[in-house]
C-alpha cells in the first residue's frame, strides 16, 4: 500500500495520528482524547508539512512557524519530529542511526502526506 494516514486506537479510549508507508509506522502522535483531534493533526500535517523549514538541531539550528526538526536521541542517534507553529511537537519518528534516514524520512512525508489517505482503524 502507499503511503497512507492512519487513526488508531490507543489506551484509555484515546487516539493516536500515523503516517505509514506499507506497515512501518514513520511517525506518530501524542495521545488524543478525541478522534476530532487525530483528524485535525493529521489535515495540519497535510497542509503545512509540505513547504515547513528543516531545522538541524544536532547542529544547532533554530526555527518558528510550522517545521521539522531532527533531534538527537539519548542514545546519540537522531529522530525526527513535525513541530506546529505554536512550538509544541505534533508527530515523531522512531530514532536512526544515521542522519541521512532521518532526512529520507522527512523527504516522504514533505512530498507524499498533502496526497495521502486517511484510514480510521480504531
Amino acid at each position: 500500500m502507499p503511503h497512507r494516514f492512519k487513526i488508531t486506537s490507543a489506551k484509555n479510549g484515546e487516539f493516536i495520528a500515523k503516517f505509514v508507508y506499507n506497515a512501518e509506522t514513520m511517525v506518530w502522535s501524542e495521545n488524543y482524547k478525541s478522534k476530532a483531534s487525530a483528524t485535525n493533526c493529521i489535515e495540519s500535517i497535510k497542509k503545512n508539512a509540505p513547504g515547513a523549514a528543516v531545522v538541524d538541531m544536532t547542529k544547532g539550528e533554530e526555527g518558528k512557524g510550522y517545521r521539522f526538526e531532527i533531534a538527537a536521541s539519548k542514545d546519540g542517534q537522531t529522530f525526527v519530529r513535525f513541530v506546529a507553529a505554536n512550538g509544541e511537537p505534533m508527530v515523531r519518528s522512531e530514532t536512526y542511526k544515521s542522519k541521512s534516514s532521518a532526512k529520507n524520512c522527512i523527504k516522504s512525508i514533505k512530498e507524499r502526506a498533502a496526497k495521502a489517505e486517511t484510514v480510521d482503524e480504531a
